[in-house]
């Protein structure tokens, strides 16, 4: 791996020169075409010097150790806690954005703690975390700073795991995926319209994600949606957005379905009723996807993992805390034997729904 960069603008290679003295960033369909001097839709890719840099290379948002189940991924070294982390800015424009703040910002005082990768690695050792999440804005923009964490994990036996919305051009999605170990993929709705009017983006790039990290990886992931009442909560879009898991995907994908609540943009609509989250699933279920869940909500029954061959509770979740193990250690059901998939080791961990905020400066 490199040296850590002095500076926190760093040179990126996802880019070329177009014929008017501009250039053109090629990491996300936006294509971004830059004059020297512009920033990117994201904000944090700009023109310097004739070259798409990245602008917050070891600069972060803020620090927090939560529960793996929080990213979220139920099926993912369960009861873990894992190092989130995230910087600014974003590359999608989401009128109901949950961590607007962070992803829009265009202030550097949002970006107040610096890390280097092996400093967030450390911490994680030393924090007992099995993992680090990029997480809170995209890791798709600051993809070279993900990669050198990633890295720098792997050296200390740490997995990376990226919460993406899965915005991405194919060459850097392949550069990415090979240090992630998982991921969580925001698919937010099932049609051209919703992407291009709700986020101002296209719904094919993050269908092209997902079919990668499934057929050309070994990148463990699963799928959330936010249901947003009136927007993308239609029985008809929860049965085609289903249909196309388990045609493209598969059984074994679990999906998240997530209540809404009103933020940003989207003050005006209600938050998303617990029945439709369960409708949700009923119809996720009925489909053939094996491991569908609700979250945003207090449901156990929704947040539990059952054995698709004979039901029985495999892990019982009430929020983010454990209330039933019944895997063996090699993630088999201890009635029937049947498999789960996902990624075991052993027994849980144990962390609960603790959250903990962490100052970086304290493992230089």
């Amino acid at each position: 791996m490199s040296t850590v960069p002095q500076t926190s603008v760093v040179q990126t290679k996802y880019w070329h020169r177009l014929g008017d003295e501009r250039v053109q960033c090629d990491v996300c369909p936006r294509f971004c075409k830059l004059q020297e001097g512009q920033r990117g839709m994201c904000f944090v890719r700009a023109c310097e010097n004739g070259q798409v840099v990245l602008t917050t290379y070891g600069r972060s948002s803020g620090f927090c150790v939560d529960p793996i189940e929080k990213k979220p991924l139920n099926h993912y070294l369960p009861g873990t806690p894992i190092l989130s982390f995230g910087t600014a800015g974003c590359n999608l424009s989401c009128k109901f954005c949950q961590n607007w703040d962070i992803s829009k910002s265009r202030e550097v005082d949002t970006l107040a703690d610096a890390a280097s990768p092996e400093t967030i690695a450390r911490a994680a050792q030393q924090l007992g975390c099995r993992s680090v999440a990029f997480t809170y804005n995209d890791p798709v923009i600051f993809m070279e700073y993900a990669i050198d964490v990633a890295q720098a994990c792997h050296d200390l036996g740490i997995k990376a795991v990226a919460v993406t919305a899965g915005y991405m051009c194919d060459e850097p999605r392949r550069e990415l995926y090979k240090y992630m170990d998982a991921a969580n993929v925001d698919l937010k709705a099932f049609t051209e319209q919703f992407y291009k009017q709700i986020t101002i983006g296209h719904l094919q790039p993050v269908l092209d994600t997902l079919t990668y990290l499934k057929h050309e990886t070994n990148v463990w992931f699963e799928i959330t949606t936010l249901l947003i009442p009136g927007e993308n909560d239609s029985e008809k879009e929860i049965e085609e957005l289903t249909q196309w898991v388990m045609m493209h995907l598969g059984p074994d994908v679990p999906i998240h379905f997530t209540a809404f609540h009103p933020d940003f943009k989207m003050l005006d609509k209600s938050p998303t009723p617990p029945s439709t989250l369960t409708m949700a699933r009923r119809i996720a279920v009925k489909n053939g996807i094996r491991y569908a869940y609700t979250g945003n909500v207090h449901d156990e029954e929704g947040g539990s993992t059952y054995c698709h061959q004979c039901g029985s509770k495999l892990i019982g979740r009430d929020w983010y805390v454990m209330t039933a193990w019944n895997l063996t250690d090699d993630g088999r059901c201890r009635v029937c034997g049947t498999a789960c998939a996902g990624v075991f080791d052993g027994l849980p961990g144990r962390w609960g729904a603790k959250r903990l905020p962490v100052r970086l400066k304290d493992f230089r």
